[in-house]
């Protein structure tokens, strides 16, 4: 099994696990976990090929849902299960598959601005880990070095620097933490959703869209409900894709309602 690497914040509460989208690490929700102390303790996961977790040879939404699942059940006191789980983009299918394939470890479920579905435009993923690969790291001698080395093919200033975030400095340099090699060539299966074979979770289930996200329609609702009966879907707007650090506030405001309701 993948060795998976977790940060804990908070002490007390019940428990939430957070999965990070494609480029992302864990400690990206470390500002919407503290927000929600002392009511809720958060588990920041980084998923297999990202963070500090290891890479694999394959990419399989079935196998980071499995490993998850069992850092979770590994990492957890059996007093704060099941717990409740968020996932965005990347991590929202693979919260999904998880509470599929194991719902005994689940509450309650967020899905943040993506479907259970294929397809998707990933062509914007394969703008950015394309001018990724492309840096000449061997010429790159500062962080402020690469972000203006990317930002031609990047003029976003927030976009670069949330990629950046992913470049680590090693002894013989800098070094991109994500598997870029493996997640490009895994696009396609990225954008792709796993047969689930006739599963259901019947935990309840908040859907959260960005209003200016083409992630999520509503369209995709009857498959959201035949996949997770007891689901809602919440349209924040003035958000994008990245829902939780475009609108931090509305979304901590949401998963604080969800989680309380009876």
């Amino acid at each position: 099994m993948t060795d998976i690497a977790t940060r804990l914040i908070g002490s007390s509460g019940e428990r939430i696990v957070f999965l990070h989208g494609l480029f992302g690490r864990g400690k990206n929700f470390t500002s919407i976990a503290k927000a929600l102390e002392p009511d809720y303790s958060s588990l920041l996961v980084d998923l297999p090929n990202h963070g500090d977790s290891d890479w694999t040879d394959e990419f399989s939404y079935i196998d980071m849902a499995d490993s998850v699942a069992a850092t979770i059940a590994e990492v957890t006191d059996p007093d704060d299960l099941p717990v409740h789980l968020v996932g965005h983009s990347l991590g929202g299918k693979v919260a999904m598959i998880l509470a599929l394939r194991h719902p005994e470890l689940i509450n309650r479920l967020v899905v943040v601005d993506i479907a259970p579905t294929a397809g998707g435009s990933l062509g914007v993923f394969e703008h950015l880990l394309s001018s990724l690969a492309e840096l000449d790291l061997d010429q790159i001698e500062s962080r402020t070095a690469a972000d203006e080395a990317l930002q031609e093919k990047i003029p976003e200033a927030t976009i670069r620097g949330f990629l950046l975030q992913n470049l680590r400095t090693t002894s013989a340099g800098y070094a991109w933490q994500p598997n870029l090699t493996l997640l490009y060539e895994s696009l396609p299966d990225i954008g792709d959703f796993p047969d689930t074979q006739e599963a259901a979770f019947d935990g309840s289930v908040l859907w959260i869209a960005g209003e200016k996200s083409d992630y999520v329609s509503r369209d995709d609702l009857p498959l959201m409900r035949s996949l997770f009966p007891r689901t809602t879907l919440l349209t924040v707007k003035g958000s994008g894709h990245w829902v939780h650090s475009e609108k931090p506030q509305t979304f901590v405001s949401a998963l604080q309602a969800f989680f309380a309701r009876a």
